[in-house]
């Protein structure tokens, strides 16, 4: 008898089928089957952090599918700029901005400041993964990237800030959009992830 544990099955709180691929090569294959939700939802993210947004998405989806699934809150922070990212991130600058140049705005906010309050152009990508199972089962997992912010966009692919955030770990001072496949396998998604694994492999 095998004592390997049967696999579950989970949703993605999103309608991006190419997310949900992401995720699947993330996670452990052997313990969790990942498809995109049937539909997307509108979901009002107004938490005060990456956890509550992440719990708001994955419940709403939750009493729309009515199965086990997760959802994924994530953004950057720029240490001299605490307050203008984080999980504002995607709203940043205002509606209708493309993220190029929601982008390339960080760069320009960050270079006003005095050189000696720019931190040394320190930032970080976070993001929190919200399993919720039942509604009186959730776990989170957090993952976190350091890096610094680039005095240009570098880099032609990548999504969102990818091209101006250099990760500290990576070799060749190059973005995250300049090297994908780095970054697919060591993003904070990705630690993210590796942590949800090990939890649900030992559990």
């Amino acid at each position: 008898m095998s004592n390997q544990p049967a696999k579950i099955n989970l949703l993605l709180a999103s309608g991006n089928a190419h997310k949900a691929e992401e995720f699947a090569a993330l996670l452990d294959k052997s313990l969790f089957v990942i498809s995109a939700a049937p539909e997307k939802l509108e979901v009002d993210e107004s938490g005060d952090d990456y956890y509550q947004n992440a719990f708001l998405k994955a419940k709403s989806y939750f009493d729309r599918f009515k199965c086990p699934l997760f959802s994924d809150d994530s953004g950057l922070t720029i240490e001299a700029l605490p307050r203008e990212l984080g999980v504002h991130s995607a709203r940043f600058g205002g509606e209708g901005l493309t993220d190029q140049q929601r982008a390339q705005l960080a760069i320009d906010r960050l270079d006003q400041l005095p050189q000696d309050q720019q931190l040394e152009r320190r930032a970080f990508f976070s993001a929190v993964l919200c399993f919720y199972l039942g509604p009186q089962e959730h776990f989170y997992f957090e993952g976190r990237v350091d890096g610094v912010i680039a005095n240009q966009l570098l880099g032609e692919g990548g999504f969102g800030y990818d091209p101006i955030f250099i990760p500290r770990k990576m070799d060749g001072q190059q973005s995250f959009a300049q090297n994908p496949q780095w970054k697919q396998q060591n993003s904070h998604r990705a630690v993210a992830a590796q942590a949800a694994s090990h939890f649900f492999a030992n559990r």
